[in-house]
């Protein structure tokens, strides 16, 4: 049986990711190591309630005991790092979790697999990878073309950003260093089921569906690259099926669009399923907003390498992405009342007010 160590598991990708693996995959099995903090939801993994496949582990990544137990007990073929605070407006409003959780979290994964991966005879160490999650914003902004490219220089711009760029470059330095096989993916904006509704697609179906008013910061011509979580998924597999150790890959959607166009094509969805001829047009909820601070203009990625090295491409266009994702959030109404019981009730973050 193939064990991977994924961690984050229970948040929106890494819980996509768990699911779809154990779905695809029956000779898999994965111990899930999550903390749990606000945008990690066990709901998404309600359907794997019983399955001797997937083994939930309430802890920390920086926890170095926790960590080193699973290796031991578990003998993973792979980590898949994918537990990080996320969100840009969050980390402008407290940067320290931010360091905590995506830097000393992420170097504590690498010194105990570090120490684990040594003491392994050697067909199993060349057998193993550590293949770690990252994002596009560590490149900073575009202007109104080009694309980021694997060797694009770093220059992150928000909190956020910036430790995902440290997180990162220690992967780099334990590949370099100590002859560690990692593996390195950015990925592009994400979107689809069981994204928590801080995000600005799930953000704007609920407040559009309750008709109420739609945030659009700025002029909302701020351009991102959109990628369906499940091609997302299916690109990290690939990378660790048959990426080369040391690499980076990109993955993207190839399907840019401003937030605006997003905002609109939202509220057009929702009129198509959900009318009500007295309020009109969703369209007429958008609300202008003063700007995140910091924000960047454009992001675009390129994929190539991905693409023509490991054979995947974006199975999921945008439009048809989008109906989708709109339809999966009027069907699971039940899941998305159990999120908002939390602390988030839709609120703006990101004014600046720092912890």
């Amino acid at each position: 049986m193939k064990t991977l160590l994924v961690t984050g598991g229970a948040g929106f990708i890494g819980g996509n990711y768990v699911l779809r693996c154990l779905a695809r995959n029956p000779e898999w099995r994965i111990v899930n190591l999550d903390l749990l903090t606000y945008a990690g939801n066990l709901d998404t993994l309600e359907s794997l309630r019983g399955d001797e496949r997937h083994i939930f582990v309430h802890a920390d990544i920086a926890d170095p005991g926790v960590v080193g137990e699973l290796f031991a007990k578990y003998q993973p073929t792979a980590v898949v790092n994918f537990a990080a605070e996320s969100h840009v407006d969050r980390s402008i409003d407290g940067p320290a979790a931010f360091v905590q959780t995506n830097v000393v979290g992420t170097l504590n994964m690498l010194q105990c697999t570090l120490d684990w991966w040594k003491g392994r005879p050697e067909q199993e160490r060349a057998a193993f990878r550590f293949l770690h999650v990252s994002t596009d914003e560590v490149y900073g902004s575009l202007g109104d073309t080009g694309a980021f490219t694997e060797t694009t220089p770093y220059a992150p711009n928000s909190p956020y950003a910036a430790s995902k760029a440290g997180s990162d470059h220690l992967v780099r330095a334990f590949h370099h260093t100590y002859g560690m096989p990692t593996l390195t993916t950015n990925c592009s904006n994400n979107y689809g089921p069981y994204q928590f509704p801080e995000k600005l697609i799930p953000l704007i179906i609920l407040n559009a569906l309750e008709f109420k008013p739609l945030p659009v910061y700025g002029d909302g011509l701020q351009v991102r690259d959109w990628l369906h979580v499940y091609d997302h998924v299916d690109a990290i597999n690939a990378v660790l099926a048959g990426g080369s150790i040391g690499e980076v890959y990109n993955i993207g959607g190839l399907s840019e669009r401003t937030n605006l166009q997003v905002v609109q094509a939202i509220c057009d969805a929702l009129d198509r399923r959900c009318a009500d001829a007295d309020a009109g047009p969703r369209q007429k909820l958008i609300r202008h907003v003063t700007d995140r601070p910091g924000h960047d203009r454009r992001y675009a990625i390129d994929c190539s390498k991905l693409m023509q090295d490991l054979h995947w491409r974006p199975s999921m266009d945008f439009e048809s992405g989008l109906e989708q994702t709109v339809d999966w959030y009027l069907e699971h109404s039940e899941w998305i009342e159990r999120v908002r019981d939390g602390s988030y009730q839709g609120e703006r973050l990101g004014l600046g007010g720092a912890d």
